[in-house]
């Protein structure tokens, strides 16, 4: 496993470095003075469009505006809300959270984008079963554009296809899935396998029905989701309310100033925090990625422009709404920065071995422990080169011995030797679980109940999302005949991911980031090439907007109908 660590450390660390993340964001600042900030338009007419007031059963598509922003969102909001925010903070600090908000506004822009051009491109010649996304619009449109570079656009094509393909297995599927089987395992006891089992029929039942069956459950899901999760929150940030205008000032503080270690926490830079923040706001919302704008493309409308205004609003509800909340919820109960969890009865000292120290074997006392349970130390070393600080966390996990249980800890390269922090050692909460610890330390059980059930909740129907996505990167490539080994190998992944191979936050960190680095690697130049053609449309829209040219014909539908579809029924 240390082998397969550094190769994807090496991997993540060339996919993903500050000159792509200022790329990214400067797309975004790019596309949003082009548009003349699209954002409020979003934001103000975007609504308007989910609520129903614009369906038209005889419009081409399969799925009205609210089921198209469901089941995007649903590929969305889910753990990148609950343990990608919690991944920044543990990485990156506070700082990180308004790195995120700057992504959130800024792709909203990439997001109109991405979905307009989609729905432009888009093959309805089957009404049922409609396709579109990036690999759409780069193999038909370079192709009109200048017929002698159709082979340009096709490669492509392709190379968006096999990028989604990736995505949707790593930071789509297994991330999701690996959280659920941690948060159930630390709570319930139950094997990660099992969470698997269940997770993969689950996740194969819908697949099998496609777009319709997925914008239906999704239709339902995503609302219930949030609601329930959104509730939870104000308890806590009730309990905490005194804090909260400090946590925010905190978020802005430390996103220009270095953070200083302490507790749990090994401190963090202005870069690590711009960095950690803007990745993980880059999973979390998909601007960018191009991939939702899969699920876009099967929306009931004649109007690319009032699709795509859909599509800008969903990186403001995920990343400046949900993530923030979440959050707000992790820094007010002080988790992220914690004391020691346990207590050393004698506080180890280390072993100088070739290039680095390491500490003997801890045993462990009476406790609900299990084997290969995440734990971390934090030393005081050699300069960090992550934080430009001297604090370390190193990991351990925890094995099974004749004698009982003990704590086995990892290698810290360096010649200065370290010394422990706190006298003690934490349990590596990764992810989800680390909210979910929050939630507890406010009402115990709380976490246990709400993050299980979310985690669940978010992670089918991400799943779900991102397995569509790549089933169309599949379809588009080999045709209708690929779907079905996709759907089988896709499902497998969700499986394999619950079996105990990946360890730790930076594993997991790694695993997303390679993902997501080579997707949007494939998509950002589609939205440059043809990002013009996107303006183009939106200032078109907006003008007979504004002429009193388009409007609603009729009231909206009833809620039931608009969740259900048949608002677009014939």
């Amino acid at each position: 496993m240390g082998d397969l660590s550094a190769t994807l450390a090496t991997i993540n660390a060339v996919l993903w470095n500050e000159t792509w993340i200022l790329i990214i964001a400067g797309t975004g600042v790019m596309f949003t003075f082009w548009s003349g900030f699209l954002q409020y338009r979003a934001l103000t007419h975007g609504p308007k469009v989910v609520r129903g007031v614009y369906d038209d059963p005889n419009d081409p598509g399969a799925i009205n505006h609210f089921q198209a922003l469901s089941a995007a969102l649903s590929g969305t909001v889910g753990l990148g809300n609950i343990g990608g925010v919690a991944l920044a903070i543990a990485l990156g600090g506070p700082g990180a959270i308004f790195w995120m908000w700057i992504v959130g506004f800024l792709g909203m822009s990439i997001k109109f984008v991405e979905v307009t051009l989609s729905m432009l491109y888009r093959n309805t010649d089957d009404p049922d079963n409609p396709h579109g996304g990036p690999m759409w619009v780069a193999g038909r449109a370079l192709k009109k554009m200048k017929p002698e570079l159709g082979w340009l656009g096709t490669a492509l094509a392709f190379l968006f296809s096999f990028c989604v393909m990736v995505s949707s297995g790593t930071g789509g599927n297994m991330f999701q899935a690996w959280n659920v089987a941690d948060v159930t395992t630390e709570y319930f006891g139950i094997a990660g396998w099992i969470s698997g089992a269940v997770l993969t029929t689950i996740v194969a039942a819908v697949l099998l029905g496609g777009i319709k069956r997925i914008g239906k459950v999704a239709g339902t899901l995503v609302p219930t989701m949030v609601l329930i999760y959104v509730i939870a929150g104000f308890y806590v940030l009730f309990a905490n309310f005194g804090q909260v205008p400090e946590m925010l000032a905190l978020i802005v503080t430390s996103a220009f100033t270095p953070t200083e270690a302490t507790g749990a926490f090994v401190g963090g830079t202005v870069a690590s925090a711009f960095l950690f923040g803007m990745k993980r706001a880059v999973f979390s919302n998909e601007a960018g990625q191009g991939s939702s704008a899969i699920a876009h493309a099967a929306a009931k409308t004649d109007e690319p422009v009032r699709e795509g205004l859909v599509g800008g609003m969903e990186p403001f509800i995920d990343t400046i709404v949900v993530c923030t909340f979440t959050a707000l919820i992790i820094l007010s109960t002080g988790i992220w920065n914690r004391a020691p969890d346990i207590a050393f009865e004698t506080v180890p000292q280390p072993i100088q071995t070739d290039g680095g120290w390491t500490y003997p074997d801890t045993p462990l006392g009476p406790g609900d422990w299990k084997d290969q349970q995440a734990l971390l130390i934090v030393v005081s070393a050699g300069e960090n080169a992550a934080t430009g600080q001297n604090i370390h966390r190193i990991g351990g996990a925890v094995t099974q011995s004749d004698s009982g249980f003990v704590a086995s800890w990892q290698t810290l390269e360096g010649t200065i030797q370290p010394q422990i922090i706190g006298g003690g050692f934490y349990q590596d909460y990764v992810g989800a679980t680390l909210t979910a610890k929050a939630f507890d330390s406010v009402a115990p059980g709380l976490g246990k109940w709400l993050i299980t059930i979310a985690s669940w909740l978010f992670a089918i129907s991400t799943i779900i999302a991102w397995g569509y996505y790549g089933e169309q990167g599949a379809v588009y490539m080999w045709g209708n005949k690929s779907a079905m080994p996709y759907r089988l190998i896709y499902c497998s992944l969700t499986f394999i991911a619950t079996l105990g191979h990946i360890k730790t936050s930076t594993d997991l960190d790694n695993m997303t980031g390679i993902g997501l680095g080579i997707i949007i690697y494939a998509n950002l130049p589609i939205c440059w090439i043809f990002g013009y053609q996107a303006m183009r449309a939106y200032k078109d829209y907006v003008q007979r907007l504004k002429d009193g040219r388009m409007g609603p014909d009729h009231p909206p539908p009833s809620i039931d109908d608009l969740i259900s579809g048949r608002d677009v029924q014939k």
